[in-house]
């Protein structure tokens, strides 16, 4: 049996578990509670993150030598504390993009021509229902989309957007002047009320942390929509139930949420014109096996002692330098 230990905090697809299976036994977390990682975390050198990790993860693993997010946001990790104990951290950038980007715009179909309604009215209510529908529907193509977070995701979207369905782009990006030529950098005040489509696809940060507020989405026009593939933080979940039940806007759909899974409960569930789904906007079989393939590689090159193609935090090297890990 391998000596190094990968605690997986989710499963991941086969393929990528035989990339470490020669280096490193695996073991899969029977549940995602922070008792439980902190409890497995203790014998890990490893950690593949498909799930957040409590804060204080790394005064419970002192073996620990890197995690690697499966997929691409970093808030599910303690980065700062990684890199002061020489702890390396990666991700898999691009590797959910056309997934994320595929999934906005299934959204905003559903949203704004519904096709599913078509055939649900016809088998139940006849042919003139059905077609009766269609006079409420609108066409995206002469609408205008807003991103905030024109990353490699968001560009993607802005790409399909103008290039797939004709629609004028505009942006707003925490790096300024850096947007695609085709799409036009506006502030965020200005892309909630000229957007007929807000997309958030931003990380979450303290920045970020309810940037759709009550004021931006009252900004918002009565016919336009919110989507959200970012962090549930993002938006002020409050503003928006009371925009959406006042028919204030025309809808919204929501991929992420501040309490995840979200409860049986929830008042978000019994909200009128809301698309709602389980965080599982980068998720297809494809995107699957590509990040968890990636996420192997780079563990695997972690655990042999070889920088990760995509290291977050390089300052880690520094501290790794500085003193051995059972010192620090």
């Amino acid at each position: 049996m391998a000596e190094q230990q990968v605690l997986l905090t989710n499963p991941i697809h086969p393929d990528g578990e035989a990339i470490l299976r020669d280096v490193a036994t695996l073991v899969v977390a029977p549940d995602t509670n922070p008792e439980t990682l902190r409890r497995m975390a203790s014998e890990a050198d490893g950690i593949i993150v498909r799930a957040k990790l409590p804060d204080d993860i790394l005064d419970h693993a002192p073996r620990l030598k890197g995690m690697v997010r499966h997929g691409v946001g970093l808030d599910f990790i303690p980065v700062s504390s990684a890199t002061r104990l020489g702890v390396a951290v990666a991700n898999l950038p691009g590797s959910n993009t056309n997934a994320v980007a595929e999934f906005v715009f299934a959204s905003l179909l559903r949203l704004k021509r519904d096709h599913a309604r078509f055939d649900t009215t016809l088998r139940a209510s006849g042919w003139d229902e059905a077609r009766a529908l269609a006079n409420n529907t609108e066409e995206i193509s002469s609408g205008t989309m807003g991103i905030v977070g024109v990353g490699a995701i968001g560009s993607r979207i802005a790409h399909i957007a103008s290039n797939g369905f004709g629609m004028r782009v505009i942006g707003s990006s925490r790096r300024k002047g850096n947007m695609p030529q085709f799409v036009e950098e506006v502030d965020l005040d200005r892309l909630f009320s000229e957007a007929d489509v807000v997309v958030l696809s931003c990380a979450l940060t303290e920045d970020t942390r309810g940037l759709a507020d009550v004021r931006r989405i009252s900004s918002m026009k009565p016919t336009s929509v919110l989507i959200n593939v970012s962090r549930g933080a993002v938006v002020e979940t409050q503003a928006l139930m009371d925009a959406l039940h006042e028919n204030r806007i025309a809808g919204a759909a929501l991929d992420v949420f501040e309490r995840q899974p979200l409860p049986d409960n929830d008042p978000l569930l019994g909200c009128p014109n809301l698309v709602l789904s389980p965080h599982v906007a980068a998720i297809t079989g494809t995107s699957m096996r590509a990040m968890s393939v990636g996420a192997a590689e780079e563990m695997r090159r972690i655990l042999l002692g070889e920088p990760p193609v995509n290291l977050v935090n390089p300052e880690s090297r520094d501290a790794q330098k500085n003193a051995a890990r059972g010192d620090k």
